[in-house]
């Protein structure tokens, strides 16, 4: 194992090399088109507004007598208000289009709430401003009333429906608790928790519960029970010692203050992997899986479950380890090339010192060179800090002595 920081770099034996990244070809995004009836519907109401039009026109102006040819001043009339719309109602249709268009990608990010209070805070201001403005109907000038009453209106429209979709909550609460709200998700932490046998194993759930990150109701499934119990039963001692740690961890959070630690009696007919039956039990329960595995908990997502991934937990909470950084390793054990010696950190990640081989068995202070992150986890390569600083040490020239030669002045010897 070497310290290149290539992209196989620090990859164990046996992974696979990950290949380019292909990202797929842009392809144009189609903008969404009012459909296609909607536009001929409007179109004809368009045409009738039109040809009757016409048709008044062409009745006022002569019923009987013919006007161009056979057609009398009522078919010139119809004739004429049926073309004229057909050609507005096509023009008047794609402009409502686009409109109704604009105005969907301006409200995309406009929650419904906002809206149903803003179109009850317009209500409000029109009905207000109404009720402000009706007495400049009493001015003897109809053209002054009506900007007038139009303008105070329209003012007082749009303040209300300023003010209501900025306190929406309270507009909606005026008709009933959450009305028109709609329901929120619960978050995880709020949920029941289905414990999974690898979190009972690793035990490092009682200490985030002692540290008061977790509680609640914690569930723990029949399927996971008997997973524990075989463990516990099985002839291999490593086996056996998981096994018992797992129901001693299950033993101990039953009596943890702040936790209520429930034994679900079910299970999954049909399902003979206990990962899958954890999902379908979180799926019919509405509750909250909590794993230490990363598969699992990638699976479970897939399925619409919340997870708790304490693994993610764990990786989130390791202390940040950048190069020129000094950390100290204990050294157990030789690296694949030559000098090499192999190391871990509080976190689990592996460090690869070089020149280390000669101190194994030892806690060495390591100055780190580089970090790698992999698909496996970390992975830090350094060298010991006492040879590192000798490297960095500059090399000083021999000062010059007055009547003394230097090294490099003196004559060379010749055989």
């Amino acid at each position: 194992m070497t310290s290149s920081t290539g992209p196989d770099a620090g990859l164990p034996e046996g992974s696979l090399t990950p290949g380019p990244l292909r990202v797929p070809a842009s392809q144009p995004t189609r903008r969404a088109r009012t459909p296609y009836a909607v536009l001929e519907v409007l179109r004809l109401l368009v045409v009738v507004f039109f040809a009757g039009a016409g048709y008044q026109v062409g009745t006022s102006v002569d019923q009987d007598g013919p006007v161009l040819g056979a057609l009398n001043g009522t078919a010139v009339g119809l004739i004429i208000g049926s073309g004229l719309g057909y050609v507005l109602g096509g023009v008047l249709g794609r402009k409502t289009a686009a409109t109704t268009e604009v105005a969907r990608t301006s409200l995309r990010d406009v929650s419904a709430e906002q809206l149903v209070a803003g179109a009850l805070g317009t209500v409000g201001g029109v009905l207000v401003g109404a009720g402000v403005a009706w007495p400049v109907f009493f001015l003897p000038l109809a053209y002054l009333a009506f900007p007038l009453f139009g303008f105070v209106v329209v003012v007082l429209g749009y303040f209300g429906a300023v003010v209501a979709m900025s306190k929406r909550d309270g507009v909606l609460a005026l008709f009933g608790e959450r009305a028109g709200m709609a329901p929120r998700a619960a978050p995880a932490a709020a949920l029941p928790r289905v414990i999974d046998s690898s979190v009972a194993i690793d035990g490092r759930v009682l200490d985030v519960v002692r540290a008061g990150f977790l509680h609640g109701v914690m569930l723990v499934a029949s399927p996971v029970l008997a997973e524990l119990q075989g463990l516990a039963d099985a002839g291999d001692d490593l086996r056996r010692a998981r096994g018992r740690r797992g129901l001693e961890v299950l033993e101990a959070l039953k009596r943890e203050d702040g936790v209520e630690l429930e034994v679900l009696d079910l299970d999954v007919p049909g399902v003979q992997e206990v990962d899958a039956k954890l999902v379908r039990i979180c799926l019919d329960r509405n509750a909250a899986l909590l794993t230490l595995d990363t598969n699992l908990a990638k699976a479970a997502s897939l399925a619409g479950i919340r997870v708790l991934n304490m693994h993610a937990l764990s990786l989130a909470m390791r202390p940040p380890v950048a190069a020129g950084d000094d950390v100290p390793v204990l050294l157990i054990k030789a690296g694949k090339e030559a000098g090499q010696a192999v190391g871990y950190l509080d976190d689990g990640s592996m460090v690869v010192v070089e020149s280390g081989r000669a101190r194994l068995g030892q806690e060495v202070s390591v100055r780190v060179t580089s970090v790698l992150t992999t698909a496996n986890g970390r992975l830090v390569f350094g060298r010991p800090a006492d040879d590192a600083a000798a490297a960095e040490r500059p090399v000083r020239s021999p000062r010059a002595v007055p009547g003394r030669p230097t090294p490099s002045a003196m004559p060379r010897r010749t055989s």
